[in-house]
């Protein structure tokens, strides 16, 4: 799976009914690896293994796969009992459908769908209104957990065409366009994920050996895996991963690489709500948390290896990335 990093409020968002219940929010915290301190930090990020880490942690404390999202506990297990259920559906379609129905059963607050017209299939959501709602994040997770089950159950990535939410603009809305589509609605009368409707057609792949599999690394295999990997921006980023980082091009020699005019290749990647440098500094910042998290190299070997010619520089965009210093950041993860 390809190294990624999530924003310190969706870890913020499953710690809160932790915290609601008086259980210790810091022993889950640091079995995942991630500081406590961490959280203070308005933009402070995590990687993907430590934020799944934490998924799981929160579900077993709670006994609840949803977060205490709804009223009925998704007790631990469901989620499982719905992949080996859904692999013996002949068609996405009708894996959709039956996903729906699983849901629908386990839930009382939520209620989940399968939507098609001419042109497009819709997994929809829809909450039933109450003094806690709108719960947002209850509806990104079992967004996360649907597209990312029907893309494994077709092996490849559903482009999602737009998004629509059934809750005001968050405030971790700069994440969405990665997480879902550019195209996104807010304040909606439903939360819903929109594709092509021929990927309906595709026949289910998974069986018994590879659901197994599957299960064994969730939810790390679906917080970043089928996130939009066809996009422009995307293979620049895979490029650039590929190369060394004092080997990168300038703009306009990356253009001329892809064959393109750098006013093409600006004006594509203003399509999609990128800009090159943009992708360039997301890619250092994601590889930047990872080294010092996963890796003993100094700040100055990291520096050097994502092509900052002074750690001074290194510093700046390490803080003006996540609101914190790289040796401060990882004095704060050493200590969870």
């Amino acid at each position: 799976m390809e190294k990624g990093s999530i924003s310190i409020y969706f870890v913020q968002s499953a710690l809160e009914p932790i915290l609601e219940r008086g259980l210790d929010a810091d022993e889950l915290l640091r079995a995942a690896g991630i500081s406590p301190a961490l959280l203070q930090s308005p933009q402070g990020r995590v990687t993907a293994q430590n934020f799944s880490a934490l998924w799981l942690g929160v579900a077993r404390a709670l006994d609840d796969e949803l977060f205490a999202q709804d009223t009925r506990r998704m007790k631990v297990g469901s989620f499982a009992m719905m992949c080996q259920t859904l692999i013996h559906s002949p068609t996405l379609e009708q894996a959709l459908e039956r996903m729906a129905r699983f849901f629908n059963i386990i839930l009382d607050d939520f209620r989940c769908g399968l939507e098609t017209d001419a042109r497009h299939g819709y997994l929809s959501i829809r909450e039933k209104p109450g003094p806690r709602s709108p719960r947002v994040f209850g509806h990104e997770t079992l967004l996360m957990l649907q597209h990312g089950v029907a893309c494994w159950l077709v092996g490849r990535r559903i482009p999602i065409l737009s998004a629509a939410f059934a809750y005001p603009e968050p405030s971790r809305s700069a994440e969405y366009p990665f997480m879902y589509s550019q195209q996104l609605r807010f304040n909606q009368d439903a939360t819903a994920l929109c594709f092509d409707r021929s990927y309906l057609k595709l026949p289910v792949i998974q069986n018994e050996r590879t659901v197994k599999e599957f299960l064994r690394v969730a939810p790390a295999n679906i917080v970043l895996k089928y996130k939009n990997t066809a996009g422009l921006a995307a293979q620049i980023r895979r490029r650039l991963r590929a190369a060394a980082r004092t080997e990168w091009p300038d703009f306009d020699s990356f253009a001329q690489s892809l064959h393109m005019t750098p006013s093409t290749l600006r004006r594509r990647l203003e399509d999609e709500g990128q800009s090159f440098q943009a992708i360039k500094d997301q890619l250092r910042r994601d590889m930047a948390i990872d080294y010092l998290c996963h890796t003993r190299k100094s700040v100055m070997d990291i520096a050097i290896e994502l092509g900052f010619a002074e750690p001074s520089a290194f510093h700046r965009a390490f803080k003006k990335w996540t609101g914190t210093g790289p040796g401060e950041y990882r004095q704060r993860m050493n200590e969870a």
